[in-house]
């Protein structure tokens, strides 16, 4: 496994961070990218190879697909497609240019880095493209539109890549984690911060009693079924190193749950359960 490389983004904290250490133990060459050079710093410091990727900033994307290249003679084995972040508020409080900006770094980055690099698995005979989605990628939950949105494209821009890939060696995997210990919470306050104008909102009184504590709470206990980062990193590798990976691995029992739920109940049905989260 030693000669075998992978460029995965978002690995400042939670998801990424996990899987770049678990992966350099497993013998995988790790170019373990970042959105600030100085996440990237500290990370070089943790004995990884680490070059910025900012998904909002298609220099930067197009870049550090040239580096990883570079570094491996032109031969990339896989990618993770990680990083992402959310804009917390109902959908009719959201500006359009929120929803610009969420899908630069949740969904056109993500394009921008596949296209790239996919000639290059298309030339040595072999490759793998991992979608790190969510159980949002196929579940609307109240206050999450912007997310939701990204998410729900994701899933269809990885189906029709997977049917277009389907006769060649390249394989596309969906990794769709529900509720995981990561800083998505915390990275999602100056967002909501910068979009959401509650004094003109209809929902004021539920961001104040709701949403706000949520948001902002600092000794709140693990949601539900929470897991930690680990929890993806073991579907990742399976989906990296299964000689005929699924094209979907789910992650946590909510995960589970609705996508049984959302096989077999009516919509009315299922948007009574998910209404209650």
């Amino acid at each position: 496994m030693a000669d075998r490389s992978i460029l995965i983004t978002g690995c400042s904290s939670g998801i990424g961070h996990h899987a770049a250490h678990a992966l350099k133990a497993r013998r995988w060459r790790v170019f373990a990218c970042c959105r600030k050079e100085l996440d990237c710093e500290r990370l070089r410091g943790e004995g990884l190879e680490s070059f910025r990727i900012d998904y909002e900033d298609e220099a930067s994307v197009l870049a550090g697909a040239e580096e990883a290249l570079a570094r491996t003679g032109g031969k990339l084995d896989a990618l993770f497609n990680n990083g992402a972040y959310a804009v917390p508020g109902a959908a009719e409080d959201l500006p359009t240019d929120a929803l610009r900006a969420i899908f630069e770094a949740n969904f056109f980055g993500w394009h921008t880095l596949t296209r790239r690099l996919l000639p290059a698995m298309r030339a040595q005979g072999h490759g793998r493209v991992i979608q790190c989605s969510s159980v949002l990628g196929f579940t609307a939950l109240r206050m999450r539109a912007a997310y939701v949105a990204t998410k729900f494209a994701l899933e269809g821009y990885t189906d029709v890549l997977r049917l277009e890939l389907r006769n060649q060696p390249i394989h596309v995997v969906l990794i769709e984690p529900g509720p995981i210990d990561t800083m998505i919470r915390v990275n999602a306050r100056p967002h909501y911060e910068k979009w959401v104008d509650k004094s003109a909102s209809a929902w004021a009184g539920f961001y104040g009693k709701v949403l706000e504590p949520r948001l902002y709470g600092e000794d709140l206990p693990p949601d539900r079924f929470e897991l930690q980062p680990e929890a993806v990193t073991r579907k990742l590798i399976r989906a990296l190193e299964a000689r005929r990976p699924k094209p979907r691995y789910y992650v946590t029992t909510p995960t589970w749950f609705m996508g049984i739920a959302k096989r077999f109940l009516p919509t009315r049905g299922f948007d009574w359960i998910a209404s209650k989260g």
